[in-house]
């Protein structure tokens, strides 16, 4: 089979894997060896995992809350009991090993309560030797390079022959998604560092570029200074209570390193801008919570994922497992050799387990959700049976009250929640007066393909990724006082001033130059000024705002798809989407609020406004995580 140029990805499937064309249509190829035939994994066999509240180090005393948190290898039961565990990437306190998980143990915050945290790479075994990548690392892309040395790292670097994929000690940085900090304090991607093993190679840098940079600003701020494999955040939490999440951000490996597993939430309460506790449904995990606990707020992190027969977590270890392209590869063409455009697993995880259910009582509830896939768009209804012909009609709505940036101006509801790679919604979900014993399920509708927002698009498989979790109710157990969703007012909303600039910004993806038809060998940010001109991560800073200016940016995507658009440090609102051929339209009833990641469909321009109201240097990126990986991600600067 020949290589084949757009929307040209490989699906894992129930046990074989989908080619898709744009627009799509799914093709069946043969099985791949060693792959569960994930339509047979039992579904709604575990309970959904609550994760606790992360414990700090020192809490109450002195100006900050402080934590010290690890990434560490760690096996855990993923799939259904009687299947093997699966070893994964997870973040805990050193102190406790067995609190070590995926997704983490929250973070809890509060409103202008500063947290400080150390942040320690202890991916090592037990004699200190560095673990290698669980995935395969593609050595020809933009990215850490730590075997390049001081001079070499950061790069993209060059090769006489096509290498194999990277086995060496694995860099990390941490991101808080959604914080409002300084720029050392930011997890900037060229700020990684790898652990303090004992046999790091010679010649090997041991941090990125910016680490020191960092490092030092961070001691001239707060007095403390960054131990070797690790690195101290200071986290002012001067912002709006609101849902956010940590997740690694190395450059050029993020998608490696999220999809084992290194997410967590970080929860901020507080504030003017925060609700009673009494008006929304609680509690909430809490540091010292007995086992008996009942939670009626629960944070909901969606991932899919793929399974090999041994019960590991599979990603594809070359470029031909996405397109049948066999070669050549660089040095040979511009071909990386194991870069994947896209993945999107075959089974789906919910606090990393496969396909959970709750038992919930007749009464309101709140779920933070996260979509913490890699490239999968979720469109997520709540059903009466799992394996309808979609698309299907809701059972329950959701009322959505927050997004990124904190709560919305006002309740929406909605009977389907659209979510891409980073989104999340904040909502409640009402189940009073539904009998005992009645079971409901989290369904997706959104494509086992790159989405481009087509309402002819084939929904996920309903076999396996259109299914998410199952609800069943039980008892009530108190009654419920917490105020109806339709009844709420939520906390005052100022939108932002008027804007000073425009700024013009691109998509665009790039095929081979060398080998007719075969693509995309990367995908890119750019400016649009004189024609779109795709911009290197290397190339000078074309986005430069003042400090305290407000500025509309024109996300201009010249690609066959849609891209889930972050900027780092601010929030913004959404102004209205345009066809390039059409007229403007406003955004949709739950983008109403703050956000700091937005939905850039094809051939559209999306206009967002955000206030950048803190000098540093900062990044923004699509949030498709093989898209960030391969240049789809550019450094900016707040101020001169």
């Amino acid at each position: 089979m020949s290589a084949i140029s757009r929307r040209r990805f490989l699906q894992a499937g129930a046990g074989g894997v989908l080619l898709l064309r744009s627009p799509p249509v799914a093709v069946e190829m043969p099985a791949r060896p060693g792959m569960l035939n994930h339509a047979e994994i039992a579904k709604y066999v575990v309970p959904l995992p609550i994760p606790p509240a992360m414990p700090p180090t020192s809490s109450g005393r002195g100006p900050a809350d402080r934590y010290v948190i690890g990434a560490r290898q760690i096996r855990r039961q993923v799939l259904p009991p009687g299947s093997p565990a699966t070893t994964v990437w997870g973040y805990g306190p050193p102190a406790h090993h067995s609190l070590f998980n995926s997704p983490a143990c929250t973070l809890e915050a509060r409103v202008d309560r500063p947290v400080q945290v150390a942040w320690v790479n202890e991916l090592i075994d037990r004699d200190g030797r560095y673990l290698p990548h669980l995935l395969p690392v593609d050595p020809t892309v933009h990215w850490a390079n730590p075997p390049g040395g001081r001079t070499g790292r950061d790069s993209r670097p060059t090769f006489a022959t096509t290498p194999r994929r990277y086995q060496g000690p694995v860099p990390i940085i941490t991101h808080l998604h959604g914080g409002h900090n300084a720029d050392y304090s930011d997890g900037y991607p060229t700020a990684w560092y790898l652990p303090a093993a004992r046999n790091i190679p010679s010649g090997y840098a041991s941090e990125g570029s910016k680490y020191a940079d960092f490092a030092a600003a961070y001691t001239h701020r707060h007095g403390t200074v960054w131990s070797p494999g690790a690195a101290e955040f200071y986290y002012g939490n001067r912002q709006r209570p609101t849902t956010m999440w940590f997740h690694d951000h190395a450059l050029g490996i993020t998608r490696l390193s999220v999809y084992a597993g290194l997410v967590g939430f970080y929860l901020l309460r507080g504030g003017p801008d925060d609700l009673p506790a009494y008006v929304l449904p609680g509690p909430a995990p809490a540091a010292g919570d007995p086992q008996s606990t009942v939670y009626y707020e629960i944070p909901i992190a969606i991932q899919d994922r793929s399974f090999a027969v041994d019960g590991s977590v599979f990603y594809p270890e070359s470029r031909e497992q996405f397109d049948k392209f066999a070669g050549p590869y660089i040095p040979a063409s511009d071909v990386p050799p194991i870069w994947n455009p896209e993945f999107f697993g075959a089974a789906m995880t919910v606090n990393g387990r496969t396909w959970p259910y709750l038992r919930v009582e007749p009464r309101r509830y709140r779920f933070r959700l996260l979509n913490a896939c890699n490239a999968r768009f979720l469109n997520l209804k709540i059903v009466t049976r799992p394996q309808a012909r979609r698309p299907v009609a809701a059972a329950l709505p959701f009322w959505q009250i927050g997004s990124e940036g904190g709560f919305l101006p006002a309740p929406v509801r909605l009977d389907h929640v659209l979510l891409a790679p980073a989104e999340r919604a904040d909502v409640l979900v009402d189940f009073t007066g539904i009998p005992d014993d009645t079971e409901l399920y989290l369904i997706n509708e959104g494509p086992d393909s790159p989405f481009q927002g087509r309402p002819d698009t084939p929904p996920a498989d309903p076999a396996t990724t259109g299914q998410v979790m199952k609800f069943v109710l039980k008892p009530l157990a108190a009654k419920d006082l917490t105020v109806p969703a339709d009844q709420l007012t939520l906390p005052p909303f100022t939108p932002l001033g008027p804007a000073s600039t425009t700024r013009e910004v691109a998509l665009i993806e790039e095929d081979s130059a060398v080998l007719h038809g075969v693509g995309p060998t990367s995908v890119l940010l750019g400016t649009v000024h004189g024609g779109p001109k795709a911009r290197m991560w290397s190339d000078p800073i074309t986005e430069n705002p003042a400090v305290g200016s407000t500025e509309v940016w024109e996300i201009h995507n010249f690609t066959a798809d849609a891209h889930p658009i972050h900027i780092h440090e601010v929030f913004f609102q959404v102004i209205n989407r345009q066809p390039f051929r059409g007229t403007a339209r406003p955004p949709e009833p739950w983008e109403s609020g703050f956000k700091d990641t937005v939905i850039a469909y094809p051939q559209q321009i999306t206009r967002i406004k955000a206030t950048f109201d803190r000098a540093g240097l900062f990044v923004w990126h699509c949030h498709m995580l093989e898209h960030e990986d391969n240049e789809m991600m550019r450094p900016y600067r707040i101020g001169p």
